[in-house]
């Protein structure tokens, strides 16, 4: 990794620890040891500590605590200018979903079905230019992906068709 780089990284980190640190303590020091290496601290107490003003950082109160029961309706209720569909319209949408998702599960069975067909069960016809086993047995495994990747797309069709109005 380049010096730069890792000066970089080091420095957004110390910065970002300082400004956590200067939330909750609001006071922060910049402090020069004998061989001149810079440190951070909270505390001024030693020598060689210069308080550090950091504008527009103030400290942050904790939010209220809310009860859960309090939580559960905060996150369930709708806000008054939340757009509201009538329920005809809701119905059309849906039915629309549902027929889209009907229309890809089809087109997904039937290239799942078609990839089985040349899967052959593990044992595809090899092409002319597979004369070399490893370019065969490759192109067997990219089929095994294939097919399994189709049945997950036709199992998770199914299983949003089901859960669907």
């Amino acid at each position: 990794m380049k010096p730069q780089l890792l000066i970089t990284i080091f420095l957004a980190v110390s910065v970002q620890m300082i400004c956590v640190h200067a939330e909750t303590q609001n006071e922060v020091y910049l402090c020069v040891n004998d061989q001149g290496h810079k440190e951070y601290k909270n505390t001024g107490g030693t020598k060689g500590c210069k308080k550090v003003e950091l504008p527009g950082i103030t400290t942050i109160p904790a939010p209220p605590k809310r009860s859960p029961e309090s939580s559960a309706s905060a996150k369930s209720a709708t806000p008054s200018d939340f757009p509201k569909v009538d329920g005809g319209t809701q119905k059309a949408r849906d039915s629309d979903r549902r027929q889209i998702l009907q229309d890809e599960l089809k087109t997904e069975e039937q290239k799942l079905a078609n990839l089985k067909k040349d899967f052959n069960n593990g044992e595809p016809e090899r092409h002319g230019d597979e004369k070399n086993f490893v370019k065969y047995q490759e192109r067997i495994d990219q089929m095994k992906e294939d097919v399994s990747r189709a049945e997950k797309n036709v199992e998770a069709l199914k299983r949003e068709l089901g859960n669907s109005k």
